[in-house]
């Protein structure tokens, strides 16, 4: 049985004008055309749809029992159509977003409430993995885009748009001897005892950056990839370490004193990234819009600070 839309519609329209001539009208068709409709239908099952009385069409039973399966495929691609019009001007469907975890973790759960907020009907999935792979994910269409941190030159395959920055400052104990101080340059760390990240994090690469422009040689003998461990390190007494200000927060179980960093000052750039040259859906273009350029956009904790909306592409250069 292979029935076409147009054929249940006509049915259907039959049943609830009570005749040809008022289906027809209803339809915007020729009666002729609807009658063979019809006719063509009961042709195809092989029974009649519907008996005339002296005042109307009646649907017979197994009329009745065609028009109500009409009735629920009709409402259903009904349904799905409106589905697809929602996925199609942002309403629904899924945004799939990469990012750091210090990212996923302070910077974009505000944005994700205030998209929830706007679009209920569109699902946020967020991802958090290290630097290369939130890229890698944006590449091979895993993602349809990224929240991450950029420096140094920008692939051409990529679109970067400057979201938000935030500053690089020394955590150390409270009884340790700097934790008194409102501002700490990166040479007076030389010689201190130092907890770094996992040499595949973008944490520490910029750290890596700074020491060396400073000429500051502190004492690194431990390292971890996660921002707890590194804080937990830190806490029991075996060093100091520098982070970013969107990470700040995340270390607060340990009680860390938290100090800017200057002479340099170094910002984490970080951005939205998209695909060149594949168009984003719509949920996730509307994503993007409320990331990079809202007012609405919600408040950083200290030491971070939102780009300017709308902010032109850029590389980010850390510093």
């Amino acid at each position: 049985m292979d029935l076409t839309l147009q054929q249940l519609r006509a049915v259907v329209a039959v049943h609830e004008a009570g005749g040809f001539t008022a289906a027809s009208a209803v339809l915007r068709t020729a009666q002729p055309s609807l009658s063979r409709t019809v006719a063509d239908v009961e042709r195809l099952l092989g029974a009649r749809l519907f008996e005339r009385t002296t005042r109307r069409l009646e649907p017979t039973p197994v009329g009745e029992t065609v028009v109500a399966a009409a009735r629920r495929a009709l409402d259903g691609v009904a349904t799905e159509l409106r589905h697809v019009e929602h996925v199609l001007d942002g309403r629904a469907g899924t945004v799939r977003i990469a990012t750091l975890p210090s990212l996923a973790a302070i910077l974009l759960p505000g944005v994700v409430w205030a998209f929830r907020r706007e679009r209920p009907g569109v699902r946020p999935e967020i991802s958090d993995a290290l630097a290369d792979e939130v890229t890698a994910r944006v590449r091979s269409g895993r993602a349809d885009l990224a929240v991450t941190v950029v420096h140094g030159r920008v692939p051409d395959d990529l679109v970067v748009t400057p979201v938000a920055a935030d500053r690089f400052c020394a955590l150390v104990p409270p009884t340790h001897p700097l934790a008194g101080r409102s501002t700490l340059r990166w040479a007076e760390l030389d010689g201190v005892e130092f907890v770094d990240f996992d040499s595949s994090t973008s944490i520490r690469q910029h750290v890596d950056r700074a020491l060396d422009e400073s000429g500051c040689r502190p004492g690194r003998g431990l390292a971890a990839r996660n921002i707890a461990a590194v804080a937990g390190l830190v806490a029991a007494g075996l060093g100091a370490t520098a982070v970013p200000g969107l990470v700040v927060p995340l270390t607060g179980f340990a009680g860390l004193a938290a100090v800017p960093l200057t002479d340099p000052v170094v910002r984490r750039r970080i951005a939205l990234v998209l695909p060149r040259g594949r168009q984003p859906v719509p949920a996730a273009a509307a994503f993007a819009g409320l990331l990079t350029g809202s007012a609405r956009r919600p408040s950083l904790p200290a030491h971070a600070r939102w780009a300017p909306p709308d902010g032109a592409s850029g590389t980010g250069d850390g510093s």
